[in-house]
């Protein structure tokens, strides 16, 4: 495969779970890949397995610090232009009712899923109109949609990704650069950690399909999003919901 040839993605999140899958279909379809992530040891580490798939780069960034996403985007352009940013990086957060959920976590989950997205949207957007070529995907969430009980915070994140998505699809359209969302039902990742039980089960009940989704099903569609063959699709919510999503 060799739709990306010659194109370098920025892929935020990417040492583990959707994040790695992601870099990891990229890279096999010929993008070199710069894999944003808070954490450098998995970081590295998640580099050194995807190398074998192609040219992987390493920026150790909090995305919620708008001067340490800048630094990371200033090094990842000395080394070539972006033609993908993926916004992947995400937590869960507690889960609770609205009333006990405590402002922290409100606040944090806020930061990293929405305020992450648009500090790299900023950042790396200019380069790309520079360019008049990009493409952009945000990973939200069925849960922006319908709003999950008990993940208040995630679930206002999410949809607000996919309202930042909408209002940067208009803004951009015509440019040559793109940006769209994917919202999936739940995928079994580690971010399951986080969540308690009762709620990972309510997320499985709500799926007709029975399963969770894959994180390599996700990256198959955020692959297609980020390739030239998506060419008349922006500010658009891609669902991949087993069915869940039918409205």
């Amino acid at each position: 495969m060799t739709e990306l040839a010659g194109q370098r993605a920025v892929v935020t999140g990417a040492a583990r779970g959707i994040g790695f899958s992601i870099a990891k279909r990229l890279l096999a379809g010929g993008a070199a890949v710069s894999v944003w992530d808070v954490d450098r040891t998995q970081a590295v580490g998640a580099a050194r397995k995807l190398g074998e798939f192609g040219e992987v780069h390493v920026v150790t960034v909090d995305v919620t610090d708008p001067s340490a996403v800048e630094e990371a985007a200033r090094e990842t352009l000395d080394r070539g232009g972006v033609e993908i940013l993926v916004n992947n990086a995400g937590i869960a957060g507690p889960n609770g009712p609205t009333w006990e959920y405590p402002l922290d976590a409100w606040r944090r989950v806020l930061d990293v899923d929405l305020t992450g997205v648009f500090l790299c949207c900023r950042a790396l957007v200019p380069s790309m109109l520079a360019r008049r070529y990009g493409r952009i995907v945000n990973i939200a969430s069925i849960a922006g949609k319908e709003g999950n009980p008990n993940a208040v915070a995630y679930s206002s994140a999410k949809a607000g990704v996919m309202g930042l998505t909408k209002s940067l699809g208009k803004e951009l359209a015509g440019t040559g650069v793109l940006a769209n969302c994917v919202t999936p039902a739940a995928v079994e990742t580690d971010i399951f950690a986080q969540m308690s039980r009762e709620h990972v089960q309510y997320m499985l009940s709500r799926i007709p399909m029975g399963r969770f989704c894959t994180v390599e099903e996700v990256a198959e569609l955020v692959a297609w999003l980020a390739s030239k063959a998506c060419s008349f699709s922006t500010g658009a919510v891609f669902d991949i919901s087993g069915g869940r999503a039918t409205y």
